[in-house]
């Protein structure tokens, strides 16, 4: 089960988020948190939801109105939705970058043979005399 499972029945969340179950549903019906419904069209929650119950009590505590602590958390699914759109450009960037022309260059090997290189790179050339003698008969 991980955090986004919903398994917790109303009376389970409010506990677990320190509230009385009306409360649960005033928050149902402003959308400020939003469980999935069971086909009997009982509520379900899961930890996330129940974290930011929590949260909501916490802001609420701060003094924050309820609208307030709608735009907020409005704003912080907003913040993680582009966190998540930043990462995802990045490694496409990263990507293209690397497969992008240009980037690799063939070059002779010392053996005469073609090799692969990162652009802007050099072989090693070898400045060694080698001395060849013709075998004897």
């Amino acid at each position: 089960m991980d955090e986004t499972t919903r398994v917790f029945v109303i009376s389970t969340a409010a506990e677990l988020a320190g509230m009385h179950p009306q409360t649960l549903r005033q928050y149902d019906r402003l959308g400020l948190v939003s469980p999935e419904r069971t086909p009997g069209k009982s509520r379900r929650y899961s930890m996330l939801d129940v974290a930011k119950l929590r949260e909501i009590a916490f802001l609420g505590s701060e003094g924050v109105s309820l609208e307030g602590i709608r735009r907020i958390l409005e704003l912080e699914d907003h913040v993680r939705g582009l966190e998540n759109r930043l990462r995802e450009l990045e490694s496409t960037l990263a990507d293209e970058l690397l497969n992008r022309p240009g980037r690799r260059v063939f070059a002779a090997g010392s053996a005469g043979d073609v090799i692969s290189m990162k652009a802007g790179t050099r072989t090693r050339r070898s400045n060694q005399i080698v001395i060849w003698r013709q075998p004897r008969p």
